[in-house]
């Protein structure tokens, strides 16, 4: 018979220490970043009695109060008949830095004019870069062809408002190296509202139509109600709503309707300008209110901050007051301690809308600006 084998045993395999091998370590990058710090602005000039400025003379302005971007102090230059002859049937409009010491400041800058028939700041001029020496300024000879202006949107009512953002380039700076386990496997950034955005405009699955005035939306009833607990009760709820697979929507424009979906559906506004203007935003904030879309009606808030002007101001508070809109009535409020925006706004029907639709606003205004 032959010999038994003995059971084999497997040991591992040991350094030349007699310690057991350690596993070879993760491999590792260094990494390092070069950081180009910005800080952004933006500033308003508005021109009331455009009429009365023209005829000032070739290089002859008017300048905007002294705002601050990135720590340096800046105006904006209007120049009605041109900065020189060569403009002298243009309005040339200049960013000036006032600062007298320091050092230059590089600026990424824009101009861009209300349009008064739509309600936005549309870009005039292509977006620039430049170095400013302290004191000195830059922008555009032919900003606007002056017969043009006169005859275009952006003057009305002999008003004119110019927008200047203001980028100010600040430190360059190189964080440390630092030793990174490398990464094999990147995560994207969420896509999900991509998704289902594409759902909205497919309408595949849909269960469930509005109409609004003459315009149809299909829709999906467990993502309204997911995302509005007021959509939640009329689609799940005992109201009528529960069966109808066609809902009437009034009292909303379509084009509203059709925007607040969008947001219910991809947590953000369109990106082609759809919601962008001062009468969206208005519309919009009432319907964020009435489904109880906390996020949209502060998006709106937000936005309509931004639009505040003595034209605006009275529908604004009228509004932020019937919607419970806190932070609005106080940049309303904000924008009218100063006297002259109260004389604009008086002068304007926003101020007798606000009176008779809100009385209880203008009485608390009174005493918040009495001395």
């Amino acid at each position: 018979m032959g010999q038994a084998l003995a059971k084999a045993e497997i040991k591992p395999a040991s350094s030349a220490l007699g310690g057991s091998v350690a596993p070879p370590p993760p491999p590792t990058q260094t990494a390092s970043s070069i950081v180009a710090e910005t800080a952004s602005g933006s500033h308003v000039l508005k021109i009331d009695g455009y009429s009365l400025v023209k005829g000032l003379g070739v290089n002859k302005f008017i300048r905007s109060a002294t705002f601050s971007v990135g720590g340096r102090s800046w105006q904006m230059r209007f120049y009605p008949d041109g900065w020189d002859k060569e403009n002298a049937d243009n309005v040339s409009m200049a960013l000036f830095l006032v600062d007298t010491e320091g050092t230059d400041a590089k600026v990424r800058a824009r101009f861009s004019l209300l349009d008064q028939a739509q309600g936005t700041h549309l870009p005039v001029r292509d977006e620039w870069v430049h170095k400013f020496p302290v004191n000195t300024g830059n922008g555009y000879g032919k900003f606007f062809e002056r017969k043009l202006l006169e005859e275009s949107t952006h003057l009305r009512d002999d008003s004119l408002e110019i927008k200047c953002d203001v980028t100010v380039f600040q430190e360059i700076r190189v964080t440390e190296a630092v030793g990174v386990t490398a990464r094999f496997v990147v995560v994207p950034p969420s896509n999900m509202h991509h998704h289902f955005g594409r759902l909205l405009s497919s309408g595949q699955g849909a269960d469930v139509t509005f109409k609004v005035g003459t315009k149809k939306f299909a829709a999906h009833r467990y993502m309204l109600a997911a995302r509005s607990p007021v959509f939640a009760a009329e689609l799940f709820g005992p109201m009528k709503e529960k069966t109808a697979t066609c809902i009437a929507i009034h009292d909303m424009e379509a084009t509203v309707f059709k925007n607040m979906l969008h947001f219910i559906y991809t947590d953000s506004l369109p990106e082609n300008g759809d919601g962008e203007s001062c009468e969206m935003a208005q519309h919009l904030l009432v319907a964020a209110d009435r489904y109880n879309l906390e996020r949209l009606k502060l998006i709106c808030e937000e936005k309509l901050c931004s639009y505040i002007d003595a034209s605006t101001v009275g529908t604004t508070l009228t509004l932020a007051e019937q919607h419970g809109c806190l932070g609005l009535k106080e940049a309303c409020f904000s924008f009218l301690k100063s006297p002259d925006n109260v004389k604009a706004f008086v002068a304007t029907d926003g101020f007798e809308h606000l009176t008779s639709s809100c009385p209880s606003v203008l009485k608390e205004l009174v005493g918040q600006l009495a001395p």
